[in-house]
């Protein structure tokens, strides 16, 4: 499952605000409890450095879950203060049943995906 968020500004505040909204509506639109989480993987655009995006995420009981922060591509054009989201869980639901969420200025993003 997939989602991105931006930040207005690189601040630790800002990122744990934005990262735990963006997770938190990704598994209550697919109905996704702790135990069906596999693994996350975070991407952050060169221009975040005030967090890791899982650090953010581990007060919303996710630190026992693998959580993995990288680099997104410096792309010209691409969008800034972006944080991007991959989560591995177990379901039975076919790929298409999934709800990617896109917030903030991130709501353009892979419009193919958005539900």
């Amino acid at each position: 499952m997939r989602g991105a968020t931006t930040l207005d500004a690189d601040t630790r505040e800002q990122m744990q605000e934005r990262v735990q909204t963006l997770l938190r509506e990704m598994l209550e639109r697919n109905a996704v409890h702790h135990d069906d989480i596999v693994s996350i993987v975070f991407t952050a655009t060169d221009d975040l450095h005030s967090m890791f995006p899982a650090t953010a995420a581990r007060p919303l009981g996710l630190g026992d879950l693998p959580l993995l922060c990288a680099r997104e591509l410096e792309i010209e054009g691409s969008t800034p203060r972006c944080v991007r989201v991959l989560m591995h869980i177990v379901s039975d639901r076919v790929p298409q049943d999934l709800r990617h969420v896109y917030l903030e200025n991130a709501q353009g993003l892979n419009d193919e995906l958005r539900t």
